[in-house]
Parts: structure tokens; C-alpha cells; sequence
């Protein structure tokens, strides 16, 4: 069976890492990259997914990144009676746009934040008033995971105001820690995935400017039943029940004293949490893809390892703002030979080898029978590695040696 992977980051590795392990297997992945390039083919992007799709016979797709799927992939693949994962680009707009999702919540009875829309920063400066501070500003397009400012003063959303352009959500801070529950959907029937947890901010601490992510940690002690029962019910069944969604619906929670709230929706995988969710995933993850693209998920179920799975983005000097690339790699090769993955996110061949090519570089990633001996050992894999202005968080799941999560406390 030939399996076609979208994308070229992190979350694309991992998923094609994951993919290779099975049986009878044959992966490949446009663009790819590096990394990729040692578990699948790589194949140019230029032309349509669609027609490399129909060029190499595949049996499925899985798509990476959220841009193809807004673009309407899903339903071009579907056209044709090709079997593909992911939502059509109506349900995509739950991403593609913070207004649509917002509005969808709001009709949908779905717990969130307070919110007012805003179409210009006249307006957005008068809507400020109804707001204390923090106050969230979020765009209303992609904005590959960055498109989020949390402004502690007026002061810090004027500045914010001069960067977020276009048709803007302004809404309440939540106090708590946030999850990341993804679950995969055939339109009906719901698998939901271990919880994760992301660490968007730059630097330790959550502080500093968002980013697309610097690192997750995937644990089973992350929500209780209770709590995932109630995420199911309040979140995902009624977006599919209303959507009839497909493929991997990404709710990003708040835990808060009141109980969980939706922050955002992603209609794909999250990058980085792919990378901890694949490593520890213990089933093979081809029948469940499977059945996802083809309306068959019921009884479906997956396995996990008991332990946790950890994984530290190791990003170029500048990011999230600008930075260089082109800077050569080492280590990579001494960092999984303490027995972590490294998952390749910004990277490319050059004349002397491996060398940057983003602003999220490397994945390292690696598990451990309780969450202190993952952290310990991701660590130390991250130690041999190295690149010109390359930094990282050194607090990766610090959070979650709280047990359980303490709700309602940032």
C-alpha cells in the first residue's frame, strides 16, 4: 500500500516515521524534507497533490499542514474517489477563520472565551474599553500559529494593533493550562488521541512572543476521564454531529476553574504535538487512518505506551522573528544514539551537509516511563546538537510534574 504524505515539517516526519513501521507500507511525501528523506520518498512539490497522488497510485493521503486543506484538497481528492484524511475546506474555515469558529461556537453552544469581532483599529481601540487586561488579539487568518498576541497592557495592544491587520477577534484572558485534545473523525464516529500539551511562547517560563510551538509533551495524566468525557461531549461530538467532520479535529483547551474552554480550532495535526503523539502511539496507525477516510471508524480504538513522550523544538536564532538560515547541523547523529528521535522540521542538504532552512529546525524527542525521565532523557539527546544561534525552552513539561494539573492557574 502506498501512503502519500502532505508537508514538510516536523509533524510530516513524524507521521511518516510512524507510517513506515507498518506493514507492507510504502511512504512517500511531498515536499518532504531531510529527515523524511530516511523513512519515505520524497517527492518535488510544483503540480497538483492530486495529480502526484494519481501519478504514484496512492492508496491514501494524510495532509500535513492546514493550508492545503482551507484550499479545498479534501474535496478535490474526494472528486475524484480518492481516499484522503482531512476536513473539506467548509469545515477547514473552523481554522481558516477565527471569526467563522468563534461564531460556531457561539451558535453551537461550545464553552469559550467572550469575544468581540472588529474590522478595522478604530473600532478594535473602542472594543478595548470592554476588556481588562491581559486581553487576547488574535487574527482572523492563518498565520502559521503565530497569529496570536496576548497584550498585558493598552499599551502592548496598540503596539499589537500595528501588526495585526485585517478583520481582528479581541477576547477575555482565560486563567489555566491549556491542552491540546485532538481527535480523528469520519464524519460521524470520533477517536479521540492521547492529550497533549503545547508551550507556544518563546521562551521559558511562557514568556515572550508566540510561536508555532517549542515543544510538547503527550501524557495520559493530562486530563482525567471526567474531563476528557466532557470534552467529547461539549466539543468535539457536536462539531462533527454539525460539520461532519473529517479527519483531525484539533480543540485547544483551557483547563479553567469553571471548566474546559475552547482557545482555537485546528483542522490538522499540531506541530509539535505530532511528534511526542506518534512516539508514544503504540498501535499501528494506518487501519485508523483507513477508517477514518472511509466512514469506518466505529470500534476503532488505539493503544498507547504507558509512559510519556517528550519533545524540545530546537529553533534558529531569531525566531519567531527574522532569522538566517543555511547554518550547518551537528550532533544529530550522537543525539539518537541515546536512543531519542530526531524529528526534522527546518532542515535541508547543502554543500556541507546538513543545515537549517526555518525557523523551527529540529524535534528531538524521547519517552520514558514517567514524565521526569522523559524530560531527563530528551534533554541529554539535546545536549550533542548544534547550530549557529540555535536556542531552545528548557522548561518542556516542567508543567506537568504538577499532579494533577492545577486548573485555573496560569
Amino acid at each position: 500500500m502506498r501512503i502519500l504524505v502532505l508537508g514538510s515539517g516536523g509533524r510530516e516526519h513524524a507521521l511518516a516515521w510512524k507510517l513506515a513501521q507498518s506493514k507492507g507500507v510504502e511512504v512517500f511525501a511531498s515536499p518532504g524534507n531531510p529527515g523524511i528523506a530516511r523513512v519515505a520518498t520524497c517527492l518535488p512539490a510544483g503540480g497538483s497533490f492530486l495529480s502526484l497522488a494519481e501519478e504514484i497510485d496512492a492508496a491514501l493521503t494524510v495532509v500535513g499542514p492546514e493550508a492545503p486543506l482551507v484550499a479545498g484538497v479534501v474535496d478535490e481528492f474526494r472528486a475524484r474517489g480518492r481516499k484522503i484524511v482531512g476536513p473539506d475546506a467548509q469545515a477547514a474555515q473552523l481554522e481558516g477563520s477565527k471569526v467563522f469558529a468563534k461564531n460556531f461556537f457561539l451558535q453551537s453552544n461550545i464553552p469559550t472565551a467572550a469575544f468581540v469581532t472588529v474590522d478595522s483599529p478604530a473600532e478594535a481601540r473602542r472594543s478595548l474599553d470592554g476588556f481588562g487586561f491581559p486581553v487576547v488579539l488574535k487574527a482572523d487568518g492563518l498565520a502559521a500559529g503565530k497569529g496570536v498576541v496576548i497584550a498585558h497592557s493598552r499599551a502592548e495592544a496598540e503596539t499589537a494593533l500595528q501588526t495585526l491587520t485585517g478583520r481582528l477577534v479581541i477576547e477575555e484572558f482565560l486563567r489555566g493550562q491549556e491542552v491540546s485534545f485532538i481527535a480523528l473523525c469520519d464524519g460521524r464516529n470520533v477517536v479521540p488521541l492521547a492529550p497533549a500539551q503545547d508551550h507556544k511562547a518563546v521562551f521559558d517560563g511562557d514568556t515572550g512572543p508566540n510561536t508555532g510551538g517549542m515543544g510538547a509533551y503527550c501524557d495520559g495524566a493530562i486530563l482525567t476521564e471526567l474531563e476528557t468525557r466532557e470534552i467529547l461531549d461539549r466539543v468535539i461530538y457536536p462539531t462533527v454531529e454539525r460539520t461532519r467532520f473529517t479527519g483531525f479535529l484539533y480543540a485547544g483547551m483551557m483547563m479553567t476553574e469553571a471548566g474546559p474552554k475552547v482557545l482555537e480550532f485546528n483542522v490538522r495535526l499540531g506541530d509539535p504535538e505530532t511528534q511526542p503523539l506518534m512516539h508514544r502511539m503504540a498501535s499501528d496507525f494506518v487501519p485508523a487512518l483507513m477508517a477514518a477516510a472511509t466512514g469506518s471508524l466505529a470500534g476503532v480504538k488505539l493503544e498507547w505506551r504507558r509512559g510519556p513522550s517528550l519533545c524540545v523544538v530546537l529553533a534558529s536564532g531569531g525566531y519567531p522573528g527574522s532569522y538566517e538560515t543555511g547554518k550547518p547541523i551537528h550532533g544529530v547523529e550522537t543525539a539518537e544514539a541515546t536512543g531519542a528521535t530526531v524529528f526534522h522540521a527546518g532542515t535541508r542538504t547543502g554543500n556541507a551537509g546538513l543545515e537549517t532552512s526555518g525557523g523551527r529546525v529540529l524535534g528531538v524527542t524521547a519517552g520514558g516511563d514517567d514524565l521526569p525521565t522523559a524530560i531527563a532523557r530528551t534533554y541529554r539527546a539535546v545536549e550533542p546538537i548544534g547550530f549557529e544561534g540555535m536556542h531552545y525552552r528548557r522548561d518542556i513539561g516542567r508543567k506537568g510534574l504538577q499532579s494533577p494539573i492545577s486548573r485555573g492557574q496560569p
